[in-house]
């Protein structure tokens, strides 16, 4: 779908969008299409219960004196309390009410509702973006959909006397919008497609954009000592690959060290010999999650030149069951030197992350480390899927990604952590043990274990088990890999350590 955006002018042809305020209120573009069609627009508001609440729609079908086929009504609530994702969803909400109406191409006539502080022209982006976030569409496995069924709109034209603005604010917008949906077509994939070989292949295509790209084999990672990773990927007839994602866009920093991602990329994960029930397990296609996160915030700073130096390390597995397949009570020593007793095969990521968790801090000596995995049911037990859970040993990190998170729409919460946790995963014949003692804290259990890969470095862990993927529409997010992360962590670069 294509996003372009225009002075003002009524179109002869296609749908009409008109901005509405609260209480029906509209702007004087909408006035005037409202007197033209004879006060059309206030009866169909007046007969239903549309209020100009944000994010809602409402059609007119064959407006009389219009050429257009339709007038979409979509509210923006009160000006007052608009914001850049009060737009962003309104977009999102246009071409989700359109997409499959038959038309080909849409009008908006974007007013900015009196008393909001956001320019008209970083309205207008915002408005592109969110439609552009909610256009996209896993779909490539498809063969037989009827025509009906597909997305007819393909065109949107914003238009604002902002045009010029708006259009030089969309360019970077744009450059995220592509990144998450990178991310979401990786958490997609069915996993006889994406496994780690063909992910970190997939990988080097990101040198196009001036990403330094490194692949490490089974043969280096067992020269390196990643004993933890490999044991996770023993079961499987598919080699482990660990991916570096080199970004220097500040070569000239007075402190050049680098701000690192970290994501595990369990590509299927069965839960190996402590296998999970079958109901649902076709969901752990997207367990790499966390490394499609990684993957997709890589991809959009450098396609948006970010004035920043960052590195990106993901650890590809696949954990499988076999007679090759680690087993509970198997002891491995991770890049650290640290012994882990394995308790149980399906606590798997914790592992993956550990060893590239250590290897970043060596090689790459970062100001900070932020790592991000589908890792625990547990989260979605305490948070459900609305927010991720945020963990971490440096309050300034905490408060500075919960900030991004509110300001993109990807909030974050924060759990607990502390010694009496930590205590819960020491083991009688390791160094410490792959989970705690019962059922209990589980998602906080696992960071902890994390924590002990973490030296004197701020650090924080995103548990992101209960939205990398959604069974149902949202604003911007259509049903499937959400991308959750991209926006967040973009945001949190672009506040906190660009220039």
């Amino acid at each position: 779908m294509k996003f372009s955006f225009a002075k003002p002018a009524l179109p002869k042809t296609g749908a009409v969008v008109v901005t509405v305020s609260a209480e029906r209120t509209l702007g004087p573009a909408g006035q005037e299409i409202d007197r033209t069609t004879g006060g059309m627009l206030t009866r169909a508001m007046e007969a239903g219960r549309f209020t100009g609440k944000a994010e809602e729609t409402l059609t007119v079908l064959a407006p009389a004196a219009l050429d257009a086929s339709r007038v979409l009504l979509v509210g923006l609530g009160k000006g007052a309390d608009a914001k850049d994702l009060t737009f962003q969803g309104a977009g999102g909400a246009v071409v989700a009410a359109l997409e499959k109406s038959g038309e080909t191409d849409a009008a908006v006539w974007l007013e900015v509702p009196e008393g909001c502080a956001v320019p008209a022209g970083q309205a207008a982006a915002e408005f592109a973006f969110g439609g552009r976030l909610r256009a996209y569409r896993f779909d490539k496995y498809r063969t037989t959909e009827k025509k009906d069924a597909k997305p007819s709109l393909k065109k949107v034209t914003v238009m604002s006397d902002a045009a010029d603005a708006a259009k030089k604010a969309f360019a970077r917008l744009d450059a995220v919008a592509q990144a998450v949906c990178h991310t979401r077509d990786l958490v997609s994939e069915p996993a006889n497609v994406l496994h780690p070989e063909s992910l970190a292949e997939g990988c080097r295509e990101l040198t196009s954009l001036g990403l330094q790209v490194e692949v490490l084999d089974l043969k280096k990672l067992r020269k390196l000592g990643m004993g933890a990773l490999i044991g996770v990927a023993q079961g499987s007839a598919y080699e482990p690959r660990v991916v570096v994602m080199r970004w220097d866009g500040n070569p000239g920093a007075e402190d050049p060290s680098p701000v690192a991602f970290i994501g595990k990329g369990v590509t299927f994960d069965t839960g190996g010999i402590s296998i999970k029930p079958a109901a649902g397990m076709e969901d752990m296609k997207w367990d790499m999650g966390g490394a499609a996160t990684v993957i997709g915030v890589m991809h959009a700073l450098a396609a948006r030149k970010a004035k920043v130096n960052a590195v990106g390390v993901v650890g590809l597995v696949e954990n499988m069951p076999s007679g090759t397949a680690q087993r509970p009570g198997d002891i491995v020593t991770s890049l650290s030197g640290q012994t882990i007793e394995v308790i149980n095969t399906d606590a798997e990521g914790r592992l993956v992350l550990a060893d590239c968790l250590w290897y970043t801090q060596d090689t790459f000596k970062p100001r900070l480390m932020i790592d991000l995995a589908t890792l625990t049911g547990a989260i979605i037990i305490a948070l459900g899927n609305e927010q991720a859970g945020l963990f971490a040993n440096d309050d300034g990190l905490a408060d500075a990604l919960a900030a991004a998170g509110r300001a993109v729409g990807e909030p974050v919460w924060r759990m607990p952590m502390g010694d009496a946790y930590d205590k819960e995963i020491n083991s009688d014949a390791a160094d410490m043990k792959n989970v705690g003692n019962g059922r209990g804290a589980g998602s906080i259990t696992a960071a902890q274990f994390l924590k002990r890969f973490v030296r004197d470095v701020p650090w924080a862990h995103l548990d992101i088990a209960g939205v990398a993927w959604t069974k149902k529409d949202s604003a911007t997010v259509p049903k499937g890999g959400t991308g959750f992360g991209v926006r967040l962590l973009d945001r949190f670069i672009a506040d906190n350590h660009e220039g």
